[in-house]
């Protein structure tokens, strides 16, 4: 009688059992099925500054992404380095240079070479969205060396990617090479066919028709936009004709006190420079024209496909610019903000509209928000950024601000002098008419960029002279003296202690870069002591409104 109850028991616990376990199988396919992941769009300008007005030109997309989303504050968006292939592999690596290893533009700075190919790409993050299912689009500007011969040709296309149509080489607008997919297509000088703002737009908007709706997207579209040869669309080519670069600030002064590259521009610049640089400024801001229209573009479709409020949106650049800024007429490569600062928009689902935010972002940082925006486990993520999410939406992640920060670069000159400028001798490169030069191999440098409590960058230069810059911006925002000689020494060695560990940190080590530029308590209760003596005696606390090196 007893096992016969027994034998019914089991019986009706094994039934039990088994629709318990079909009911919560039913439960999770049904709720995989509910749970619709975001797509996510990052649009990459190439030198658009936000110091010297570059987001002027974007009206449309200031409306349609900053007042619909978010809007970093130009003083806290930063770039890691300041040129465009380091820039852009920190973007897709998530990585300092220091940990990709992509020095400058060529393929002996390891430029889409193809040791990067092999070390670096399968551990971009595209590859992991790939692996989330979901749907990847490329459009534009790649790398600068890409598709040249040395780095594999444009038969190379770069894990992670289910369309790929990448610019062979550096910015062009006509006349260029694109790697379709790992085929040639060549491009004339026809703007209805050829124009590669517009091109970029035209595949990225075929792409939204054909994808599959039953996985979501990531696109990735990099115009050449502001970029030279600054080849502005034809409605586009009479705009701004009475804009020049902005006088202001740093604007034809001279490099006192700075670092040996900028101690050699003649001061005043001769008007043959300023004419030059007014007529690269408004052709840059004609060219960001047809950028703003793509944003436009982009955002009706999206809306009129019934994806626009499940998608998030970034537009940033690779890096800044300068025009006239310290005597020098156009380029990157500086220390300096107006080089360093970016653009920095971004919308999506559960981001409040015109929010402007004050929290300090890299753009090492941009593929782990997307990581996180996809549902990936950031803890298994190799990678130096960390997400903004937290900050755009503090009701969806909770997060940390850093307090400071790495930008780093490795200067580039060319072992024999130029001809046209032989006074300046051997180890220069980007000389400009007037015999201005832009970079050399002395203009390397790291800093520590610090935001919180202070705003404060200092420098270190890997040069003969052991060089030393350090700028207080709350009192001299366009770091016109350079204060290495009035403040403690005692400053000066705990900053050199942040830059060695920022320069020491790997993103798969316990000593992380996460960790590195959280900052840690004894030294910051050290520089908080140093910034304002006086009132850290007296009050045992700062007020906000005290100048911390003024």
């Amino acid at each position: 009688m007893a096992s016969s109850w027994v034998g019914q028991w089991r019986s009706s616990a094994w039934v039990v059992s088994t629709c318990l376990l079909v009911a919560l199988l039913t439960c999770t396919l049904r709720c995989s099925e509910c749970v619709t992941l975001s797509n996510i769009i990052l649009i990459l300008t190439d030198d658009q500054d936000v110091e010297m007005g570059g987001m002027t030109p974007m009206k449309k997309t200031k409306e349609l992404i900053g007042d619909a989303g978010v809007t970093f504050s130009n003083a806290v968006s930063f770039t890691a380095t300041p040129l465009c292939c380091p820039s852009r592999s920190s973007i897709i690596t998530g990585k300092y240079p220091h940990n990709h290893l992509v020095r400058n533009n060529s393929i002996s700075g390891n430029c889409s070479s193809t040791a990067w190919q092999k070390e670096a790409e399968p551990f971009a993050f595209p590859v992991y969205l790939n692996k989330m299912s979901y749907q990847t689009f490329y459009g534009g500007k790649y790398l600068n060396q890409y598709g040249s011969k040395d780095a594999g040709g444009v038969d190379h296309v770069p894990p992670g990617w289910d369309q790929w149509h990448a610019l062979v080489g550096n910015s062009k607008y006509y006349n260029y090479t694109l790697s379709v997919n790992g085929k040639e297509e060549k491009h004339g000088d026809n703007y209805e066919k050829d124009y590669l703002t517009d091109l970029v737009l035209n595949r990225s908007l075929h792409f939204l028709e054909e994808r599959s709706p039953n996985h979501p997207f990531f696109m990735m579209l990099c115009p050449p936009s502001p970029h030279s040869p600054w080849t502005a669309a034809p409605q586009y080519q009479q705009s701004f004709s009475d804009v020049k670069a902005p006088r202001n600030g740093s604007f034809n002064m001279p490099g006192k006190d700075k670092h040996w590259l900028l101690r050699q521009p003649a001061n005043p610049m001769p008007n043959s420079s300023i004419e030059y640089l007014d007529n690269a400024y408004r052709r840059r801001w004609q060219t960001l024209l047809s950028v703003d229209d793509m944003v436009e573009q982009l955002i009706k479709k999206l809306d009129s496909i019934k994806e626009l409020n499940n998608t998030y949106i970034f537009y940033t650049s690779d890096h800044g610019y300068h025009t006239g800024q310290f005597s020098l007429p156009i380029d990157k490569r500086q220390l300096y903000e107006f080089d360093i600062r970016i653009p920095l928009l971004v919308r999506g689902p559960g981001i409040k509209p015109k929010q402007t935010l004050q929290s300090p972002v890299l753009n090492i940082d941009l593929s782990m928000t997307i990581l996180d925006i996809a549902g990936a486990n950031l803890s298994t993520v190799n990678m130096d950024g960390q997400s903004f999410l937290p900050q755009m939406a503090p009701w969806l992640r909770n997060g940390t601000e850093r307090p400071f920060f790495l930008v780093e670069y490795t200067g580039e000159g060319h072992s024999s002098e130029d001809p046209s400028c032989p006074k300046l001798g051997p180890g220069l490169a980007e000389c400009f008419p007037d015999c201005v030069c832009e970079d050399a191999f002395n203009n390397t440098y790291a800093c520590v960029r610090v935001l919180k409590d202070a705003n404060l960058q200092y420098c270190e230069f890997a040069d003969n002279e052991s060089f030393v810059e350090v700028y207080n911006l709350t009192s001299d925002p366009h770091e016109l003296e350079n204060i290495v000689k009035k403040v403690d020494p005692a400053l000066l060695q705990i900053m050199n202690q942040r830059l060695i560990k920022l320069q020491s940190c790997t993103g798969d080590t316990s000593l992380s870069c996460a960790r590195c530029d959280e900052g840690d308590t004894p030294a910051h209760k050290s520089l908080t002591c140093l910034l304002y003596p006086l009132e850290y005696e007296l009050h045992g606390s700062v007020r906000e409104e005290t100048d911390p090196l003024g």
